[in-house]
């Protein structure tokens, strides 16, 4: 009760800064990021779009990576307008795509430029039957999550050598729900039924096991780096309810129903975005990795989101789908079954 009054209140926490924060509030504090470079998924529209111009604004290099160039491109001169001298790169992603996620990092890594900061935002809803990737993982699943999993695998090392010789701590951000705390069950057999059409595709389910691979990745990439010794954190946030492009797709009487007698709980877009900020250049979180924000607080993800067993696991089961996808005939691995990304057909002894 006291959690729900200091959110519709926007009381400060811990942090000074709570729901009713915005990124430009949270980012006062470092006004000049000119000597960071930022790669921000999703920086289209909404969220994401409002962290590129905020950091852009405060003077950081910012590179955006989208699907439609076209759509990136106009992002790039809205942040122009408002601010002339920004920095802004565009090149083409696309997520779902795990040969195209290679492709922008290759391209990426040969401009010889720094990466200080990686921000894993974009989301993706699907609407209606199931869909499969061209490596046959869950179209949301592989947006969402993998996608992104592949990408700071392939970037992680030009984050480590560019904190080493700038001596400037490198900050991922993986940005998640609080909706992932609406699966409990096991991630694993879940998408391997669901791709296999063994249940029900159901899109909402689909996504909250898409953010909760986010929370569990962000677990265990952070024991990862403290092992390897990288000066780079990684950290999870919830930006909050908001109506972006994300749901309002979703029209119709209903739906707007349900945001009218939501609307105290809904938070605009330079408010959703205050937690990705924080998360990205607050000084407060120098040093602070592997927690999960939300309201630019630390907060509890849900059971399943904690273990670090179940971290790993879907770590190794990673590894396997992004090994899998490069084989001739694109023949997916995921951990427990094999076959083509259409008809994934025989199980392996072992499970993940």
């Amino acid at each position: 009760m006291l959690q729900a009054a200091r959110y519709l209140l926007g009381s400060p926490g811990a942090s000074g800064f709570g729901s009713k924060s915005t990124a430009d509030e949270v980012t006062a504090a470092c006004p000049d990021l000119g000597s960071l470079t930022a790669i921000i998924t999703g920086a289209t529209s909404g969220i994401g779009a409002e962290t590129a111009r905020v950091l852009a604004k405060r003077g950081a290099r910012v590179v955006i990576p989208a699907r439609s160039v076209k759509a990136a491109e106009d992002m790039r001169a809205r942040i122009l307008g408002e601010c002339p001298g920004a920095d802004i790169l565009v090149l083409h992603l696309d997520l779902s795509s795990l040969a195209s996620v290679r492709d922008f990092a290759r391209r990426f890594l040969s401009l010889g430029l720094p990466l200080d900061l990686l921000i894993n935002n974009a989301g993706k809803f699907s609407h209606g039957q199931l869909a499969l990737s061209e490596d046959g993982v869950e179209m949301t699943f592989a947006t969402n999550y993998l996608g992104h999993f592949l990408l700071t695998k392939l970037l992680l090392g030009k984050m480590a050598e560019t904190a080493a010789a700038t001596g400037v701590q490198g900050r991922i951000v993986n940005v998640s729900s609080s909706v992932h705390g609406w699966f409990s069950g096991d991630w694993a057999d879940y998408l391997k039924l669901v791709t296999r059409r063994k249940i029900p595709y159901d899109a909402t389910q689909a996504y909250a096991v898409s953010k909760l691979a986010n929370v569990l990745h962000t677990k265990e990439l952070a024991a990862r780096l403290q092992e390897m010794g990288a000066d780079v954190t990684v950290n999870c946030v919830h930006p909050g309810i908001v109506r972006t492009r994300l749901n309002r797709d979703r029209e119709g009487l209903i739906t707007d129903l349900v945001f009218v007698l939501l609307s105290k709980l809904l938070k605009t877009i330079p408010q959703a975005a205050a937690t990705t900020c924080y998360a990205a250049v607050h000084p407060r979180l120098a040093g602070v990795s592997g927690r999960y924000l939300a309201d630019c607080n630390e907060a509890l993800p849900s059971p399943a989101a904690a273990s670090r067993s179940e971290a790993a696991r879907l770590w190794q089961a990673s590894e396997d789908m992004i090994s899998g996808s490069s084989q001739q005939g694109q023949v997916l691995q995921y951990g427990c079954w094999t076959g083509t990304s259409e008809h994934p057909t025989s199980l392996c002894p072992s499970t993940v």
